[in-house]
């Protein structure tokens, strides 16, 4: 299949607006980041396509982790006019995140399409099953950790992040809310450890050699989807919050709770060869 073929990069442009229009108004109405949606979009759209390489899930995490660099820092830009963000936390955890970001790199490039698979639906599931059913007056302590625990918590939301192409505010959200950070500070706060967490991983990614990659790939990002998709949320995010305050979120949340968890389960079952 040509890396140039019009017919291709037709089909590819028209679904990856659909992908991006959807991520974004999931995004907004929901407060959850878009990866957890544009990696397994990703993964299905270039396997239909013809795509299924040995790094293939490394192409998708990269591309993901891309878009969510611009995504994070025009939502941490609104956050911070409305004096969301604590930035406190957000400098405290910085370098935690940001080496557990590199080690995720490190990580997901010597491993196989079909492990990163497996590692996504694990974690998808236990992230549909927090969203839908977590208990948000449940408490571990009455502020943000520091020293070591903040060093093994923030690490690990870097790294367990890079690993499903995600902005990390599925992690980061519940883990400031069981520490008493107030849920919409706890949201406006995950924004930026999605740029802590995007921007050394894309750079390290743009030097991940990829076999067999999609058309206009880059190291590990595919540049047509990282654009189309960019501009799609851009546009379709702010949808997503208007329907964010005429609807109740709650069922919504749990609506697409039970959506993550499929998708998680169709990716586990892929990855199990079934």
């Amino acid at each position: 299949m040509s890396a140039l073929d019009p017919a291709l990069l037709g089909q590819l442009t028209l679904l990856l607006m659909v992908i991006g229009a959807f991520a974004g108004v999931v995004a907004g109405l929901l407060g959850v980041g878009g990866g957890i949606v544009l990696v397994p979009a990703f993964f299905f759209l270039f396997t239909a396509l013809g795509y299924d390489s040995a790094q293939l899930m490394q192409v998708c995490l990269a591309t993901s982790l891309a878009t969510i660099i611009v995504t994070s820092a025009r939502s941490v830009q609104s956050h911070h006019k409305r004096g969301a963000v604590d930035w406190p936390i957000l400098k405290g955890w910085a370098l935690a995140i940001a080496l557990g970001a590199i080690l995720g790199v490190l990580t997901a490039a010597a491993l196989r399409s079909v492990v990163l698979q497996g590692i996504f639906g694990v974690l998808g599931i236990v992230i549909g099953l927090w969203l839908g059913f977590g208990r948000a007056e449940f408490r571990l302590g009455q502020k943000m950790p520091e020293g070591l625990p903040r060093l093994g918590y923030g690490g690990g939301i870097g790294f367990l992040s890079v690993l499903m192409g995600i902005g990390g505010g599925s992690f980061a959200v519940p883990l400031m809310s069981v520490y008493n950070v107030p849920i919409h500070r706890a949201v406006a706060t995950a924004a930026g450890f999605g740029m802590l967490i995007a921007v050394p991983s894309v750079i390290a990614f743009l030097m991940v050699p990829i076999a067999d990659a999609p058309p206009l790939t880059v190291g590990a990002v595919n540049l047509p989807a990282f654009g189309i998709v960019v501009a799609m949320t851009l546009i379709t995010a702010p949808l997503g919050a208007r329907l964010a305050h005429a609807l109740d979120p709650k069922p919504l949340k749990r609506v697409f709770a039970v959506f993550i968890i499929v998708m998680a389960l169709n990716m586990l079952r892929k990855a199990l060869g079934y």
